[in-house]
């Protein structure tokens, strides 16, 4: 399987908690990081979507924000991955930045140059990405929607 999706996360779903027209669902990953998706109640069963099921969280380099420094705000973002700057490269316009989770995952991120210039990307740098739940997508092996 291609996908343009920069980041995908290989894990098990540890908990699934269902709403009226949602449902959360957090996979672990072999590392012990957590990630955290909303799909439709639809996609829950379409997928079959249970605690101890496989599955992969898939999102894009573009729906990360990039958090440095000593963090005095708490943030709405359900994914909160912390680590450290791994690499990254600069282009014309963007910087493309590679985040090193403790888990031993890695998470890509585009941001501005000129972001990266404020944020004093470097290797090494701690920092932690934040992403959305409703930006993860789900996907389990073998099947298809």
């Amino acid at each position: 399987m291609k996908i343009s999706a920069h980041n995908s996360f290989k894990g098990k779903i540890t908990n699934v908690v269902h709403g009226a027209v949602n449902a959360e669902v957090e996979i672990t990953t072999p590392g012990g990081d957590k990630i955290v998706a909303i799909v439709t109640q639809e996609s829950l069963k379409s997928l079959d979507l249970k605690a101890g099921k496989e599955a992969i969280a898939f999102f894009k380099a573009p729906w990360v924000m990039l958090v440095t420094g000593d963090i005095k705000i708490r943030f709405s973002a359900r994914n909160q991955l912390a680590g450290q700057i791994k690499s990254f490269t600069r282009g014309s316009v963007n910087t493309e930045v590679r985040l090193l989770l403790r888990g031993g995952g890695m998470v890509y991120t585009i941001i501005t140059n000129e972001t990266a210039d404020e944020l004093g990307i470097k290797d090494g740098l701690p920092a932690t990405a934040l992403i959305k739940a409703n930006s993860i997508i789900l996907g389990v092996p073998g099947s298809s929607v």
